[in-house]
């Protein structure tokens, strides 16, 4: 435990060094009273201690940050530019001899053993200086977004000669619950850009998400060029729901994807959903097809028709080029085979299908993941079973010891309508407000034991949208309540409090122009930006 605190010992003496060999005599600032527990901060932190002081935000603010590791002082930079987006001010990052410097914002690699939980971080914010401690680039960019929750949209220009946001000071213990919390975006029905990814990216870092599985085949789509196969693009790339003239990812879109998913610690699950749901593969390589039709390019909704051949060499050898090229550019560690509503396919032959793609998954040095149908075959305890409608089937990958990612359609399906009147959206699952969206217990879901669940994943289903404002009408605000299912514990999940901090991201959502849906069973925070999303008729 010594060396813990030595080096805790010697971050705080470089702190105080650099604020006293650079600080100017100025009369102290007598900030009011300030209460950090009643911080908008979503997902809701483990512990919050006020101390009912601040931290002064000004001109007179630097950045400095460990440097032993790249990723600390990338994370510096990254909150410097999301201060500036946010209050127009300007901090210097690891700056020597910048004058004159008074308050200190210092993001330190910890060696605690407090913090040995990958993402875990610990915030101390007192009246001169803001201490993020962690011992992972991870934990201290989960540590950065509460930390930009709560530096106030509005400054004060009363408190001393220069505008100043004061900061609730106080300490921060944290750490998620799950360490897996994901969205999904079915880029197959209907395709999206490669910015507009990137800006559902940058909206779930804000919430503490840290996974991103994309959808990328389907029916009516193949959305990822796979070279040693270029008319799953050619073909399978030009069509969509509704007729559309679809679109699809070259590989150095992909990795561009990837990358800003990275430099956001988010992982990128890409999914190939097969045997069924592959009309669009088949399309474009008839050999593959295995439900003895003439297969035609889809723009319908329909599911369940289409399936590969389940006992052809060539159709292995297709999906064994299609999962290497895939998994060359995907640094994370999952690899989604999507297994589901295969109706035409045998059963037989839909569980030989399963545990011969499974091989081919692991063989190019990746976990498994699959619909909840995938537990009917003999998979390897390694594999995932992400369930979204049967609970036999998560049963069964229980008894297999198999990891459950959680996404019930009734619950977590990003897709289905607020209720009767909304312009997005199916309802086949249910209608799902966004109290619903948030008052369940991933941890007690339907039995599961917690040992067996990864985490929560909430699906977004493309069917009804085809443009990014309709795909934030549905996930906002509820996405952002799924961020708080998967990080915060049960013991501090609550309705009532946790509407009142939804309320409250009112600005943030403004400032980025999400079309959210403003739902009456919210207060909304009414600023002079707001965009006015209020529910319509039809």
């Amino acid at each position: 435990m010594i060396k813990p605190i030595v080096t805790r010992i010697l971050s705080m003496l470089c702190i105080i060094a650099l604020i006293t060999a650079c600080q100017e005599e100025r009369k102290p600032i007598e900030f009011p009273p300030t209460d950090l527990a009643e911080g908008n901060m979503i997902p809701k932190p483990l512990k919050v201690i006020p101390t009912n002081k601040a931290f002064g935000l000004d001109r007179y603010t630097a950045i400095h940050t460990n440097q032993k590791d790249e990723g600390f002082a990338e994370i510096g930079h990254y909150l410097a530019d999301k201060i500036k987006a946010k209050i127009d001010l300007d901090i210097p990052v690891n700056e020597e001899g910048t004058n004159p410097i008074e308050r200190i914002i210092y993001i330190n690699q910890s060696d605690s053993l407090e913090l040995k939980a990958p993402e875990s971080y610990q915030l101390y914010i007192t009246q001169d200086s803001i201490i993020i401690n962690s011992n992972t680039a991870v934990g201290a960019f989960r540590g950065i977004q509460t930390l930009r929750q709560i530096i106030p949209e509005v400054g004060n220009d009363t408190l001393a000669e220069q505008r100043i946001w004061p900061i609730p000071s106080g300490k921060i213990i944290d750490r998620p619950t799950f360490g897996f919390r994901g969205a999904m975006l079915d880029v197959a029905r209907h395709f999206f850009s490669v910015a507009d990814v990137k800006k559902y990216i940058d909206l779930l870092a804000y919430y503490k998400i840290n996974v991103l599985h994309l959808h990328l085949t389907d029916d009516q789509g193949w959305r990822i060029e796979i070279k040693s196969w270029p008319k799953l693009t050619e073909i399978g790339g030009a069509t969509e729901v509704g007729g559309e003239s679809g679109g699809f990812y070259t590989q150095e879109d992909y990795k561009e994807i990837v990358a800003y998913a990275a430099r956001h610690h988010m992982t990128i699950i890409p999914e190939v959903d097969m045997p069924g749901h592959t009309n669009a593969a088949s399309v474009s390589y008839p050999f593959l097809n295995g439900n003895g039709k003439i297969v035609k390019p889809y723009e319908g909704t329909h599911v369940g028709f289409s399936t590969f051949d389940t006992r052809k060499d060539t159709v292995y050898a297709f999906i064994d080029d299609v999962v290497r090229e895939i998994s060359a550019i995907t640094p994370g560690p999952y690899f989604h085979i999507g297994g589901d509503e295969s109706h035409v396919t045998k059963k037989n032959d839909y569980i030989h299908f399963v545990e011969k793609v499974e091989k081919i998954v692991q063989k190019h040095g990746k976990r498994m993941i699959g619909w909840d149908e995938i537990a009917s075959a003999k998979v390897d305890t390694t594999s995932i079973s992400q369930y979204w409608s049967n609970g036999k089937n998560a049963q069964k990958a229980v008894k297999r010891g198999m990891k459950i990612i959680l996404s019930p359609a009734k619950k977590a399906y990003l897709d289905m309508q607020y209720d009767s009147l909304s312009k997005h959206g199916l309802h086949w699952a249910a209608y799902i407000p966004v109290d619903s969206a948030y008052i369940w217990t991933p941890e007690e879901y339907e039995g599961i034991p917690m040992d067996n669940i990864l985490g929560i994943e909430a699906p977004l289903w493309s069917e009804t949208i085809s443009n990014i404002g309709e795909l934030e009408y549905l996930a906002f605000p509820r996405i952002i309540g799924y961020s708080e299912l998967g990080w915060t514990t049960k013991e501090n999940r609550d309705w009532e409090n946790y509407k009142v901090r939804l309320a409250n991201q009112t600005p943030y959502l403004d400032r980025h122009k999400v079309n959210f849906y403003a739902s009456p069973l919210i207060d909304w925070k009414k600023n002079e930006n707001t965009n006015g999303n209020e529910p319509q008729d039809e």
